[in-house]
């Protein structure tokens, strides 16, 4: 994805994010709906840190395919004690 400017002769400058080579030479303005024309700027590009990408990429993935879990991560089931006096307490 990319990050176009428009400007709209009213409203002034906007952004618009949509796929690289999709964005047209004009746009809608989204205040007043008149016609906006593309700016030509220096290009918005960032280096992600590798471990917020993967984190990104992971929340993208959960959102259609959660991970499917049987017990509570990080906690242990509870031990039973073997000497039959307990068996009687009651339990919570």
């Amino acid at each position: 994805m990319a990050t176009f400017e428009y400007r709209c002769p009213q409203d002034g400058s906007f952004d618009v994010v949509m796929p690289v080579g999709t964005a047209g030479p004009s746009t809608s303005c989204p205040r007043c709906d008149g016609p906006a024309t593309r700016v030509f700027s220096a290009p918005r590009l960032t280096r992600t840190p590798a471990a917020l990408r993967e984190a990104v990429d992971r929340t993208e993935r959960s959102a259609e395919q959660p991970a499917v879990v049987g017990q509570v991560p990080g906690r242990r089931p509870a031990r039973r004690s073997t000497n039959p006096a307990h068996a009687r307490l009651p339990r919570w």
